[in-house]
């Protein structure tokens, strides 16, 4: 199946890196549109109908799933105004919005990573999420140990405590997954892989084997918890 992506998507963020300035790219905003934007907006479409056979408690919409140009500089002492890479995310359905675990994608000339998870839930989510774990610690371990998970991911990551959580002994027998202050699962890729045929089977069956992770993250924080903040899976907003 062909990309969406070209030579010119690569060539295009390689320029914006060395023209990081909003009078240029207001000057060249219609080859963005051409070969970033449109690209991503194509591969959302597909991904729309493809998540419906294996995630579809996911979104696929470029209203939710396309990440801005823009970056945040608020809090940066980088001042760039705008990303050098685009990407996309595709959460729950049942989730408000920025909450939850999601599936990632990300192109730059650097690099593509591919993958999902949840990289900084609220303490109230965390909690709700260990408890999952506690009592659910088989399915999780089966499904991150799982050959289609490693082959394509390798293992479940992220950051951890350095010993229990408050409330759980050490020896408690999910000990290793109630550390994880983060569950990220992703692989990276050469860049010049996203404007290759291989690029979206590739794409597909790692989603795939990300996604019951996906789901099991937002199963207790789905069965009726508050609202909590979440920043953006799998990476941080760059």
């Amino acid at each position: 199946m062909t990309s969406p992506f070209s030579p010119k998507t690569l060539a295009f963020l390689r320029t914006l890196a060395r023209h990081n300035d909003r009078d240029w790219f207001r000057l060249h905003k219609p080859e963005y549109d051409a070969h970033v934007r449109g690209p991503i907006v194509d591969l959302i479409a597909r991904l729309a109908v493809d998540l419906r056979a294996f995630a579809p408690e996911l979104i696929a919409d470029p209203r939710v799933s396309l990440y801005r140009v823009y970056r945040d500089t608020r809090f940066s002492a980088d001042k760039s105004p705008l990303k050098t890479h685009v990407a996309g995310h595709f959460p729950s359905k049942d989730l408000s919005r920025g909450r939850g675990a999601a599936l990632y994608l990300e192109v730059s000339p650097r690099r593509v990573r591919i993958g999902g998870g949840l990289y900084m839930p609220a303490p109230s989510d965390l909690r709700l999420i260990r408890e999952h774990i506690a009592s659910r610690h088989r399915a999780l371990h089966r499904m991150v140990v799982g050959k289609a998970f490693r082959e394509a991911v390798g293992a479940l990551s992220g950051a951890k405590l350095a010993s229990a959580p408050k409330g759980y002994a050490v020896t408690h027998p999910a000990i290793a997954y109630l550390r994880f202050k983060q569950f990220l699962a992703g692989r990276e890729l050469e860049p010049g892989v996203a404007t290759t045929d291989s690029f979206y089977p590739e794409l597909l069956r790692t989603f795939r084997a990300v996604a019951p992770l996906v789901r099991f993250l937002n199963a207790p924080l789905i069965a009726g918890a508050p609202a909590g903040l979440s920043d953006i899976p799998f990476v941080r907003r760059r």
